[in-house]
């Protein structure tokens, strides 16, 4: 049975239409593992070093069409949800024009800066030659790259996530086998690994143009494009939070590597290098999450549910707890023999990866909370927040962390800096939560008024205990406050 954005979720229905997009972001992140795996155990430590420092480039420039993908996502969704599905269609082609256009940009400048992006980055001698070949091959398919990130989202808003899984899916298959053919089988070394994700990445970007230009039966379609550049700037808006979380990851990868090369050299950016590789895709499962909620949330915002908000906030929650417990738990469990698949092949890299990694493991149980209150305030076209809490989280309590931990405990400092950054940021994003509160409606008391007639109306209590109203004499409306349609009010006639 097809699953509705207008639908009331509960566990098993939420779950279900989640799951999808978790697999969708966690088959993304498996195009650089994949890469790195093969690349470590067949081409080598200084070619995995070259991809660890370039990485954060292409990251950098794909986070556009992250930004563009759920930024623009809450506003169409909210626009399908006030009823306005022709002009959310002509926005959705103005961001895939946009996005393609950026990614033709980002390639032309930066195939042309790559080579001293890479100096930049300390590389030098045989990973600088890395860092270029394996950047400049990436960089001719960032078009493709960043349509995919944006249609990551539109597959879900357009209520066709079972499609958008099996593209990805695919994708990654793909990305894969030809890493197993290019690089184990013909041996064509950083080469081979960076044209089996150029050609994933091209598929993936290609087959969403195809569908979404033809007629389908999904909530979006290709039409005549609307220029708005405020609903551009609102989307941007909207999506700076996952933007501003891959730029400063890319700039705390940096930092990170910078740390670790002075207090281990290669070895810590490698070790540092596979730890991410596995944590990059047991994140992911919290992005896919937020990926998959946000259109939901969206549209019940749109339509002015209050019910359904809290519904969705509070089922979110406890998801999000459960998600960490077992991603920690399995994090222990398996660091071992996760570690050796990358790094096996070097006894003193492999114990220093193991220890890393079992420390690491502990944000798993913090990080859930920050991600999805991001993701959460973008659904509800709160862009501010949103960004606050990802700017405070992915960068300025990282950087803090990993710049004084490991001047008193070495490098279990660097280990342990993402703890204490996701601890303060799990702070800040409850005192965000808890400050918004009163204006969404997610948490709280719901008033459940009945005029004369038996019309229900709900909405957002201010008071301790729900009130039930029905009475002739004080027949009660809702009306939306037209000076803040995130606020409301009752007014008795």
């Amino acid at each position: 049975m097809r699953i509705r954005l207008s639908d009331h979720f509960n566990y098993g229905r939420l779950l279900r239409f989640v799951t999808p997009p978790i697999v969708m972001m966690v088959f993304t992140s498996v195009y650089s593992v994949v890469d790195g795996l093969f690349v470590s155990n067949f081409v080598g430590k200084a070619a995995l070093t070259a991809i660890n420092l370039i990485f954060p480039l292409l990251l950098i420039l794909g986070a556009v069409g992250l930004m563009l993908g759920t930024g623009g996502s809450a506003l169409i969704s909210k626009m399908i949800g006030e009823g306005e599905s022709k002009k959310a269609n002509r926005i959705f082609s103005m961001l895939v024009i946009v996005i393609i256009a950026a990614g033709a940009l980002f390639t032309l400048v930066g195939e042309f800066f790559v080579p001293n992006i890479a100096r930049l980055l300390g590389a030098e001698g045989e990973v600088y030659h890395y860092c270029v070949l394996y950047g400049r091959i990436l960089l001719g398919v960032m078009p493709f790259c960043m349509s995919q990130f944006v249609f990551q989202s539109f597959f879900v808003t357009a209520e066709k996530s079972k499609l958008g899984l099996i593209l990805t899916v695919a994708a990654g298959v793909l990305n894969m086998v030809l890493d197993a053919v290019f690089v184990a089988a013909f041996g064509w070394g950083l080469v081979g690994a960076a044209a089996a994700t150029a050609a994933s990445q091209a598929f993936g970007g290609i087959f969403p143009l195809v569908y979404f230009a033809r007629r389908n039966d999904s909530l979006l379609r290709f039409s005549k494009p609307l220029f708005d550049f405020r609903a551009l700037a609102k989307s941007a808006a909207n999506g700076s939070s996952e933007f501003l979380s891959n730029i400063s990851a890319s700039v705390v990868t940096i930092l990170y590597n910078n740390q670790l090369m002075r207090l281990v050299g290669d070895d810590g950016v490698a070790a540092y290098g596979a730890i991410m590789y596995v944590a990059m895709i047991f994140l992911s499962v919290f992005m896919g999450f937020s990926v998959g909620v946000s259109p939901v949330v969206g549209y019940h915002y749109g339509a002015k549910d209050v019910s359904e908000l809290k519904n969705l906030f509070g089922k979110s929650l406890v998801i999000v707890t459960a998600f960490g417990v077992v991603m920690a738990g399995l994090s222990e469990a398996l660091a071992s023999p996760l570690c050796k698949m990358f790094v096996g092949y070097d006894v003193d890299l492999y114990e220093m990866t193991v220890r890393g990694f079992r420390i690491y493991s502990f944000c798993f149980l913090l990080c859930g909370y920050s991600i999805f209150a991001s993701g959460f305030f973008t659904a509800l076209n709160n862009g501010l927040a949103s960004a606050a809490i990802s700017f405070l989280r992915t960068l300025v309590f990282q950087i803090a962390a990993v710049m004084l931990l490991p001047l008193a405990m070495g490098l279990d400092g660097v280990w342990c800096a993402s703890i204490v950054a996701e601890g303060v940021s799990l702070a800040v994003s409850a005192a965000f939560i808890i400050g918004y509160r009163k204006r969404y409606g997610y948490m709280g008391k719901t008033i459940i008024c009945a005029d004369v007639d038996g019309k229900i109306a709900e909405g957002e209590a201010s008071v301790d205990e729900t009130e039930y109203i029905n009475t002739e004499e004080d027949t009660v409306n809702w009306e939306w406050n037209a000076t803040n349609e995130e606020e409301a009010e009752y007014k008795t006639s």
